[in-house]
């Protein structure tokens, strides 16, 4: 492994920054003397640790408004973060316009501007493996996409790859990660949010769900690690623990941790017909290209969402 390189002074693109994960990236780069350059569909709110240096707002659908940016920018490093992300969208043809065409108009924009940058790192996901059940699935694992989302997601990687021979491209797959300020349309947001406000009861879908949880930010320091990583460039890389736990093992965290006690009611409208049923990650690659890698334990994870909850 090569010696990380320095970020100091690196202009470095984000999109999706004023998202869940892209706010996490955001201050990390920052923390190590990056200027950031969001991109998203609005505004971020008033300036914080989170907030990027400068904001962008660019519809990616659309190719000239894409153009322009990137023109403008000159970025040294780009992480694409944008996708709509959540499974159970509801407008489909959403996960395509966006993860896949908005992806490759943001790809051709940076491999037509007179500014090559030194790494794009785009933010694939580990749904791409879809509903294999044994073992740590590794980076060699022949995906199996389970949902528009997922295959939105694997499209817009083989999509990448024909830039690959333009532009130094690292693809991550993480795994599900969670942490303070994610939507409580995602799983474990919705857990925690109940046992914060000490509901009596919780409606989940299949208890028996298996998930590599990781905390985002481990997944931002992944991300800032592997742009300094000169030999991930090229590579496709798992972002995950590599240990599973089921929502059973979470409630059963979020009562301990708040000496709270409900009822789990089992909603069949929440049991997915596709859902994937177990996802764990192999990170060996992960830690063969950066140093120092590492990820709270989800109890510890849990406890900081818990604590910021009840704070309100």
């Amino acid at each position: 492994m090569a010696s990380p390189s320095d970020l100091t002074g690196k202009r470095v693109l984000v999109t999706g920054a004023s998202g869940f994960t892209g706010r996490y990236v955001t201050a990390e780069l920052k923390a190590h003397g990056c200027r950031v350059i969001g991109v998203g569909g609005q505004s971020p709110p008033a300036p914080d640790a989170e907030t990027p240096d400068e904001f962008n707002v660019v519809d990616l659908r659309d190719q000239a408004a894409v153009d322009r940016m990137v023109g403008e920018v000159a970025a040294d490093h780009v992480v694409h973060l944008a996708a709509v992300a959540f499974v159970g969208h509801g407008n489909v043809d959403d996960f395509y316009r966006v993860n896949l065409l908005g992806t490759r108009n943001l790809l051709q924009a940076l491999a037509a501007a007179g500014h090559r940058p030194e790494r794009v790192l785009l933010a694939s996901s580990a749904n791409v493996y879809g509903n294999l059940s044994s073992g740590a699935l590794d980076e060699s694992m022949p995906p199996a996409p389970a949902n528009d989302y997922a295959v939105s997601k694997l499209a817009m990687e083989h999509m990448a790859h024909l830039w690959s021979d333009r532009l130094p491209l690292t693809i991550t797959r993480p795994f599900n990660y969670t942490g303070v300020g994610q939507a409580e349309n995602f799983l474990v947001p919705k857990i925690v949010a109940h046992f914060a406000r000490r509901a009596p009861q919780i409606e989940l879908g299949n208890l028996e769900v298996s998930r590599d949880f990781g905390d985002v930010r481990a997944v931002a320091l992944a991300y800032r690690q592997l742009l300094q990583s000169a030999d991930a460039a090229g590579k496709t890389v798992n972002v995950c623990t590599g240990i599973g736990h089921s929502l059973g093992d979470i409630l059963a965290m979020c009562s301990a941790l708040s000496g709270h006690s409900l009822e789990v009611r089992v909603n069949p409208a929440f049991v997915r017909a596709n859902e994937v049923r177990e996802l764990l990650g192999d990170n060996r690659l992960l830690r063969r290209l950066v140093c120092d890698w590492d990820v709270p334990p989800l109890e510890e994870t849990l406890r900081w969402m818990l604590t910021a909850a009840e704070r309100g």
